[in-house]
């Protein structure tokens, strides 16, 4: 849906008249009180300002704009890319991670032995196209992991250069250039690699995350997470509630532990930093910091991790850790199922991370 210039006009005057008469009304008493009131007022007005933005980003041409804007910037900003990465091959399976805008990354899978290929989250067409050439493969496949534009953005580009190419995704995220509708546990064959979709709201309504079977090709299994899970991190819950997200995060946490985790965000620094703050005192967080320190200091991908070492320091898919329970100070309520007490916890991490960022 596009709108009217005069009415995101409408739409950004109204959202800088709230600003003004919430400062108005809390000049006085920020003064004296600093850091803390500045939170609480963004506490109480992020919400309706936030949903505003979120809905321009998501449902009309502005976000599109927007996304285009950050891709000439990025080219500009970042001419070889935000991060240095490197293949990985297992068995002809080649895994191309691609940094994009300022953060993201996509990837190119690959199967040497038929020069076919998939892409997730094709976010930068030309730079995905550049790629396959540089392989001598075909696309054969767009999988999508959600809506936003800094994931989906490039999949109709990609499709102008491959007609016949299938875009795969959620039909409930309205995802850009969808030509096939996937549903939980649905599959997606490509040369020898077998996708498999998994259903994970909480993010948006209608995020799904892809598992590459390793075992078809005697290989470690590969999770592309989209903005569900990063290393030591989670992404928001724009379109969910904790209970919901939990219940995502817990399906990534069920995986072998030897699972590769390739996420779509270079996050790993700051979610580190949160990670000590909650557990001050896990070993295998530090060990895993002073690592990613080492690879961020030359600008090196920090991905792939494993799903076994994210259960031993990403906070949000240890909800059931009693330290962690006790450097947030939430306990069980009487008569409170272990599902309702969990989904708080991740309800208090996220807030506390989203509290992280803004300092």
């Amino acid at each position: 849906m596009e709108l009217s210039e005069w009415t995101i006009a409408l739409a950004a005057a109204a959202s800088v008249c709230c600003c003004l008469c919430l400062w108005v009304r809390f000049r006085r008493s920020a003064r004296g009180f600093g850091r803390n009131l500045c939170a609480k007022i963004m506490a109480r007005t992020e919400k309706p300002l936030f949903r505003i933005a979120y809905t321009l980003y998501t449902q009309t041409r502005l976000g599109y704009m927007y996304y285009k804007r950050q891709m000439r910037k990025a080219r500009q900003n970042y001419p070889a890319g935000h991060s240095s990465t490197c293949p990985a091959e297992f068995n002809g399976i080649k895994i191309i991670p691609i940094p994009v805008l300022s953060d993201n990354y996509s990837y190119l899978i690959v199967d040497t032995t038929s020069s076919v290929a998939v892409v997730v989250d094709p976010a930068d067409p030309q730079l995905v196209q550049a790629i396959l050439e540089d392989q001598g493969a075909m696309l054969e496949a767009i999988l999508c992991t959600h809506k936003h534009w800094d994931h989906s953005g490039g999949n109709k580009g990609l499709r102008r250069l491959h007609s016949s190419c299938p875009v795969y995704g959620s039909a409930a995220d309205n995802i850009p250039g969808l030509t096939h509708p996937l549903s939980d546990k649905d599959s997606v064959k490509v040369g020898r690699m077998h996708f498999k979709a998994l259903f994970t709201p909480g993010h948006t309504v209608g995020h799904m995350i892809y598992l590459l079977d390793g075992a078809a090709v005697g290989a470690p299994s590969s999770l592309f997470s989209g903005d569900l899970v990063f290393l030591s991190g989670c992404g928001r819950m724009f379109e969910g509630s904790s209970t919901t997200m939990l219940s995502s995060l817990d399906t990534v946490a069920s995986l072998n532990d030897e699972t590769l985790l390739w996420p779509g965000h270079e996050y790993a620094e700051d979610n580190l930093l949160f990670a000590a703050e909650v557990e001050p005192r896990n070993s295998a967080r530090e060990n895993k910091y002073q690592w990613v320190l080492q690879r961020r200091s030359q600008k090196l991908c920090t991905c792939p991790s494993t799903i076994g070492e994210e259960k031993q320091y990403n906070p949000f898919l240890r909800s059931q850790s009693a330290e962690l329970h006790l450097a947030l100070g939430v306990q069980p309520l009487q008569d409170e199922d272990w599902t309702g007490f969990r989904a708080r916890v991740l309800e208090e991490l996220r807030k506390r991370k989203d509290l992280f960022n803004r300092r």
